[in-house]
Order: structure tokens, then C-alpha cells, then sequence
């Protein structure tokens, strides 16, 4: 899923935890339009397919966020120049580890997994988490949602016909660590989720928030808006009401993309 060069930086996609990349490739396609060119490599651990994920669950098992900041920042190492990070729940902390230690250009982060230092926890996010969080053994294990949970953690604000097909289109197996690793950053010194909120020189930021999402919900989101309070690089905040954690890949998703596009125009990128 890659286009042939465009705009000067290219567009990595980043997913989230139980979403294959491949659901990026409508973005990819409106991206090439625009004259970027753009990818969406996996986690380490992720096939090429939906698929061939689902049928190979225990090549994710304790794939930790370290590992995957360091998956990508390796596949940045090999490109000429500099990438746009795009990423979405646990996509987005990592665009914004990759943006702080310098290997992007700019980022999107898009309903975001909390970094290290944010103190909130709705009720809505606990629940989500909970299909992993409520057995220490998953940490080391890979556990796939129930349609059920997929509706209610990313679907809410869809029907359960809809919700559904994307349930069956896209979802794949996810690592418990990550979420474990999230859920007691403030606990951990050398947390792999701490980002540099203050000091680091970096290009844009743009967080993005649904204003109904359940796994992160866009309280969440404004407080680490808040954290970069004192940074001196540029952080943009966007809120999209009536939308949750599906936004990148429900019917709604080309006004995300779109929204985007405008804000790296609008970046010089």
C-alpha cells in the first residue's frame, strides 16, 4: 500500500490495537490524491492480511509499545527523508514518541492512548479496557474482542448492523502489553508510554478527538493537550461531535482524512 512520491514528506499510517492496517487504505488512496505518497506497515508481529492475523494471534503476544516505536522508528531509518506520522489509539502515542524523539516531521494523533501523566479515567475507558485488563496473564498474551466489545469500545455510536461489518472486516487479534503498560504508566519511572511534552523540538502536532468515544474518550485527549501547555512547538486540538473511537474507518471517516489534509496544508506540509 504504497503510492509513488508526491509532496516531499511521505505519510506513515499507524494503527491501533485490534484494527489492521489494511483498514487504512482509504486513507492511503485520498492521501495519494493529494500528492503524498503513503503507507501503513503493521506491528511487528502482524500479517500481511487480516486473516492471516486472526489465524496467527501468538506472533503478537508480549509485544510491548517499546517494541513497536521501535519497529517503526526502523522502518522510518531506511526512507530518505522524514516522515508525517498519522496514528490512531495506540497508533497515536506512538506518532507522538516518534514527533518528540525526531523521527517525523509532523504528526496526527487521533483519538490517542493516553501517555504517561494523564490522570483521568472515565468509567466508559476502564470498560473498554476491560475484555484484557481484568486477567494479569493477558500481559503476555494476544486477546481478540467479541463483537459485543467491539460495539461498545468502537462502535457506540453506530448501529450493531454497522458496527458489525467493520467487526468482521477489519478486527484482528491485539497484545495485551500495551494496554497493561498504559494503564500503570504513572507508576513506572521509565514508563515506555512517557512522551516529552516539554522540551523536546519538534514539528507539528494535531490531536484529535470524538466527542462520544469510549475507549479514549476526548476528556482524556484535552488533558494531554494541556500537558504540552508550555511546549514551544506548535499542538492543535480537534474535536468532532457525535463520533467515536470508529471515526477512521465508520462512514465518517474521509471528514477526518480530510480535516487532516487541511491541517498539514495549513502546516506547510
Amino acid at each position: 500500500m504504497t503510492a509513488s512520491p508526491g509532496k516531499a514528506n511521505p505519510v506513515i499510517f499507524i494503527h491501533g490495537l485490534w484494527i489492521h492496517s489494511s483498514a487504512w487504505a482509504p486513507w492511503i488512496e485520498l492521501f495519494t490524491e493529494n500528492g503524498y505518497s503513503a503507507s501503513a506497515p503493521g506491528w511487528p508481529g502482524d500479517g500481511d492480511t487480516v486473516q492471516q492475523t486472526r489465524e496467527n494471534p501468538d506472533a503478537l503476544n508480549n509485544i510491548g509499545i517499546q517494541q513497536i516505536c521501535e519497529h517503526y522508528a526502523e522502518i522510518i531509518s531506511a526512507l530518505d527523508v522524514k516522515p508525517i506520522v498519522i496514528g490512531h489509539s495506540f497508533g497515536g502515542l506512538i506518532a507522538q514518541e516518534l514527533l518528540a524523539n525526531d523521527h517525523a516531521v509532523a504528526a496526527i494523533a487521533i483519538d490517542p492512548a493516553p501517555i504517561k501523566g494523564v490522570k483521568a479515567l472515565p468509567f466508559s475507558q476502564l470498560k473498554s479496557g476491560f475484555p484484557v485488563l481484568s486477567n494479569p496473564a493477558n500481559k503476555k498474551k494476544t486477546v481478540s474482542l467479541t463483537a459485543k466489545q467491539f460495539h461498545y469500545s468502537f462502535g457506540n455510536t453506530l448501529t450493531e448492523e454497522a458496527s458489525g461489518e467493520l467487526f468482521e472486516k477489519w478486527t484482528i487479534p491485539g497484545p495485551g502489553r500495551p494496554l497493561f503498560e498504559d494503564a500503570t504508566a504513572n507508576f513506572h519511572r521509565d514508563s515506555p508510554a512517557a512522551v516529552d511534552t516539554h522540551k523536546a523540538v519538534r514539528g507539528p502536532l494535531l490531536l484529535i478527538s470524538g466527542s462520544e468515544d469510549h475507549t479514549v474518550p476526548a476528556k482524556v485527549t484535552r488533558e494531554v493537550l494541556k500537558m504540552y501547555a508550555d511546549s514551544g512547538s506548535v499542538t492543535d486540538y480537534q474535536e468532532f461531535e457525535g463520533r467515536g473511537h470508529s471515526l477512521t474507518i465508520d462512514d465518517g471517516w474521509k471528514e477526518i482524512a480530510a480535516a487532516s489534509l487541511a491541517w498539514l496544508g495549513d502546516n506547510g506540509q
